[in-house]
């Protein structure tokens, strides 16, 4: 029987080959199907909660909620700084579709300027995702209207109701408060605050607001809010309200702060009341001011400008930023100072007009004849004082000085302080390397010279004359020992004589200033610095900035003082003339109110309007003036 022939050779490894390519493949498939199995359970079960939370992130939006700020409140708990409701709109970046037809639709709708859309282009390059960026504070409630109304047109666009700050008075508070701004770049970086870079957030920048930022800011809520693919909202899910910062009460009396800052009227100065008992501050203006109300909303370029152009400063702070010349209102204090070396207060001094020291004649204001220490004082008879000085050195009186306040630091809450100076011999030959002279202390003595102190300083003097005790200024309720001073109580009452004769003695250089109430007087001091020096010029005509300043420190009542008061007029061209009016006045405020401000009525009326008013009128015909000039247009 014949044999079957066997396949070829080729054909049985061709089988072969297609098994174990089959088999190569298939195995292939299982190891990616393994690994795809082992993927999606890594992911279902280990890595479920990262990819739980990307997609509720993608569903839900978390919107940090800014913080109300505290309240600053006055000693009576009246409002210095307060919140108030502001409408804003928003525009979050990645809700946002057809951008350039929904930037036309809000330039239209709110009227935004050129500068603003420039803003809000370069604002939204800069933003991610959900970061909102502003588009318009502080809107009308028609505005606002207007945009809720469109909101299905305008994909992207986040309506707010929040809460903005506020200043009741404006820039009766302005020096003493600060204001609030929106945080910049280099404090970002130096908290890492994300509350920085939300819309709305106000920090302290200047003043009160910046010292008790810590206390005003107040804890963040949030809001979640469900929404879809493409950033409709569809349900709010959960709020978690703000905390509100805490309240900060200040010795301020709020009615009295701005009497004075009105009756300041149009000058250029500083006027501070202190309370003889405790050493509360219930009045620190420094005038002109600025709304604080325009920097916290955002103040514009050009108002900005108005104000540093203005020569009357209204940008610094002259309660303590401010250094003058104190004149005469240095007398009761170098009055005190020669009690305690010797001198008798009855010893009198003939004044000729003048005083001769060597080839020089220091002249007096006046013919005085024989004088007494406190006629010296009241007559301010400077050959009197000339004569003290020659026969103690002012190394005798500086020492007294100081004790007063003069040169001073203080522990005041917000405060810039310049301290000025309270020269002698040692100070000069530290500075100038040269010898102190006689000269120096004749100019010294009747605070010209080398001698500058700052208006709260002069305050503080004059509170410690009245008091007898060492007060110290305060903005809040700390405590201080207030020790007694280092004098005797002849050497306080001659002082506080002659500072009583200035005002209610006949021929005191404040005569005109006395009181206009029955039983209760005021004593008081004049001065009058010499801005361009003791023998050069008229410091009473002539250029603004070369007139002499005028002073005034006092207190009242004379028989048990409670209120301390300086007030200096820069360029006011003398003391009884500029000064002593106006602290007349807030010192008839302190006690009859209705007829301190029957003559603030009469004031203001000649003034042309209330300070708002006035600042509202110089800086239209400002800018009227400035968009016609070379400069037009010009950054601050």
């Amino acid at each position: 029987m014949a044999r079957k022939k066997s396949p070829p050779i080729t054909e049985a490894w061709r089988g072969i080959t297609f098994t174990r390519r089959a088999l190569l493949v298939g195995g292939a498939q299982m190891v990616v199907g393994a690994a795809l199995a082992t993927r999606m359970g890594y992911i279902s079960v280990i890595d479920n909660d990262r990819y739980v939370l990307e997609s509720e992130s993608n569903r839900v939006n978390l919107t940090l909620i800014p913080p109300r700020r505290g309240w600053i409140v006055d000693r009576h708990g009246k409002a210095l700084a307060n919140n108030r409701v502001s409408l804003r709109i928003d525009i979050i970046p990645d809700r946002l579709h057809n951008k350039e037809f929904v930037l036309g639709q809000l330039r239209t709708l709110l009227q935004l300027d050129n500068d603003t859309m420039e803003r809000i282009n370069r604002d939204l390059k800069a933003a991610s995702g959900f970061q909102p960026v502003a588009i318009k504070e502080d809107m009308t409630e028609a505005e606002y209207s207007s945009i809720l109304v469109r909101l299905p047109e305008l994909p992207g666009i986040a309506p707010q109701r929040g809460f903005a700050r506020n200043y009741p008075t404006g820039a009766a508070v302005g020096h003493l408060i600060g204001y609030v701004g929106a945080p910049n770049a280099e404090e970002y970086q130096q908290d890492k605050d994300p509350l920085y870079i939300t819309p709305g957030y106000k920090i302290g920048k200047d003043g009160l607001e910046k010292y008790f930022q810590s206390m005003l800011k107040g804890k963040p809520g949030a809001r979640r809010v469900e929404v879809t693919a493409g950033g409709k909202v569809v349900r709010d899910l959960d709020t978690q309200p703000d905390v509100q910062g805490k309240t900060v009460h200040l010795t301020i009396d709020a009615d009295l702060q701005e009497y004075v800052a009105r009756r300041m009227g149009r000058e250029s100065g500083a006027a501070i009341v202190i309370d003889c008992q405790n050493g509360d501050i219930l009045s620190f203006v420094s005038m002109p001011s600025f709304d604080p109300n325009s920097f916290s909303d955002g103040i514009s370029s050009s108002e900005y400008a108005w104000l540093r152009a203005d020569d009357h400063q209204p940008l610094i702070n002259k309660a303590t930023r401010g250094l003058y010349p104190p004149g005469s209102t240095l007398k009761p204090m170098a009055a005190i100072a020669a009690v305690e070396h010797g001198v008798h207060p009855s010893e009198r001094h003939t004044c000729i007009g003048g005083y001769r020291l060597g080839s020089r004649f220091f002249r007096c204001l006046g013919t005085h004849g024989s004088v007494d220490m406190p006629t010296a004082i009241q007559k301010s008879c400077n050959s009197y004082f000339y004569w003290l000085a020659h026969r103690l050195g002012y190394d005798a009186i500086a020492p007294t000085a100081r004790l007063m306040g003069l040169g001073e630091e203080f522990q005041l809450a917000g405060s810039n302080q310049r301290y000025g100076t309270i020269p002698d011999s040692a100070w000069k030959m530290k500075k100038y390397d040269q010898p102190w002279s006689a000269s120096d202390s004749l100019n010294a003595v009747i605070g010209q010279g080398y001698v500058s102190v700052n208006p709260l300083q002069l305050a503080v003097m004059t509170a410690r004359i009245a008091s007898g005790r060492r007060l110290y200024p305060r903005l809040i309720n700390r405590e201080f020992k207030n020790e007694p001073l280092p004098f005797s109580p002849e050497a306080l009452a001659v002082a506080r004589h002659g500072m009583d004769l200035v005002v209610n003695g006949p021929g005191g250089t404040a005569g005109r200033s006395k009181l206009p109430l029955e039983g209760i007087a005021m004593a008081g001091k004049t001065g009058t610095a010499q801005v361009r020096g003791l023998n050069t010029g008229n410091g009473k005509a002539g250029t603004w900035k070369f007139r002499d300043h005028g002073l005034f420190v006092g207190f009242a009542p004379v028989d048990n003082p409670r209120y301390a008061t300086a007030v200096v007029i820069e360029h006011g061209m003398g003391g009884s003339r500029a000064a002593a009016p106006v602290a007349k006045d807030f010192m008839t405020f302190l006690f009859d109110r209705e007829k301190a401000m029957e003559a603030l009525t009469t004031f203001e009326a000649s003034w042309g309007g209330t300070i708002k008013e006035r600042m509202e009128r110089d800086y239209a015909a400002w800018k009227a003036g400035a968009s016609s000039g070379p400069d037009a247009g010009a950054a601050p």
